[in-house]
């Protein structure tokens, strides 16, 4: 479909060519820190699109791989940040992404030990999947705890209380080769205010595969699973009339490419179109698949192009 436009391959667009672009498609794939809000604050202009485009008959789902929270506490959070037409059905995080992948696709048979937050553990509870409970003295050490019997796969998030016999057990777990070893995502690291920044889940999954010597199979972004996740709850999918709208190249637009769909880079996030045209221009033809189909400032670019089409429709 980008080339049809004329204009593929990291190109702002703007009017008549976002209005275009909102005629083509029919299913709309947003990531949500960068692009629909930043912390506690909805990016200017965002609610007005998401709810214009639910309302227009267009399909909407956000896909994010922050595993921190349940699906339910991301409802409270769209509608209290205004989105006030957004569905537990539209949210597809790498916490319940993992969640459905042990239980519909590995059917997992035992319990998983899990490296991560609360909310990666509810997702997993929620889906009837047994979790190792973690009851350690405080002077425990790896030379005398108590390792979980059952174990049949170890599940990497982000982890803000990750301990180093958190790391070492999970290591223990991961010697008998029919333990599965799944990460939320391989997130490198997150932006906070001042110019700092936070490790994401992929430094600690980087930090087992180490230790373990084997590689994690990632469940989130930029795997194709999330996309296959969508497919089976969604009817009639198709790549073709999908939009990935995110703010990491390395994740949102390499997610896109994998799964065939049109990429979109908005600029209010991690990566700038700089860092894209240096893709696009680069001799590494890997290199071409984190290259956006489209740019935009910010999602609120396409409130011009409602208005137009409101304005043809009266």
């Amino acid at each position: 479909m980008a080339g049809a436009f004329g204009f593929k391959g990291c190109q702002k667009i703007r009017g008549p060519q976002i209005r275009s672009l909102l005629e083509a498609k029919d299913f709309f794939l947003f990531d949500c820190d960068g692009v629909i809000w930043h912390g506690e604050k909805a990016i200017t202009g965002a609610a007005k699109v998401v709810n214009a485009l639910i309302r227009q008959g267009k399909n909407v789902v956000f896909v994010t791989n922050n595993c921190t929270r349940p699906r339910e506490n991301y409802v409270h959070k769209f509608c209290r940040l205004g989105f006030t037409d957004v569905m537990l059905e539209q949210i597809f995080s790498s916490s319940y992404c993992s969640a459905l992948y042990l239980r519909d696709v590995v059917k997992v048979r035992g319990q998983v030990f899990v490296i991560g937050c609360d909310g990666l553990r509810r997702e997993l509870l929620e889906a009837g999947i047994p979790c190792v409970e973690e009851a350690d003295d405080p002077d425990a050490t790896i030379y005398n705890c108590a390792l979980a019997p059952d174990v049949k796969a170890v599940l990497v998030g982000h982890d803000d209380k990750l301990t180093f016999l958190k790391l070492a057990k999970a290591s223990c777990y991961l010697r008998d080769p029919d333990c599965l070893f799944l990460a939320t995502d391989n997130d490198p690291w997150h932006p906070l205010s001042g110019g700092r920044i936070l490790p994401g889940s992929g430094s600690l999954t980087a930090a087992l595969e180490v230790a373990s010597g084997r590689k994690a199979t990632v469940i989130g972004k930029p795997s194709r699973f999330m996309f296959e996740c969508i497919s089976s709850q969604f009817r009639g999918v198709d790549p073709a009339q999908c939009l990935m709208v995110g703010d990491r190249l390395e994740v949102d637009m390499l997610f896109g490419s994998n799964c065939g769909l049109d990429t979109m880079l908005t600029l209010t996030g991690v990566s700038q179109i700089e860092e894209a045209q240096e893709y696009r221009n680069s001799d590494l033809s890997t290199n071409h698949s984190l290259v956006p189909d489209y740019v935009v400032d910010t999602i609120a670019d396409f409130l011009p192009a409602f208005e137009e089409l409101e304005e043809q429709s009266n």
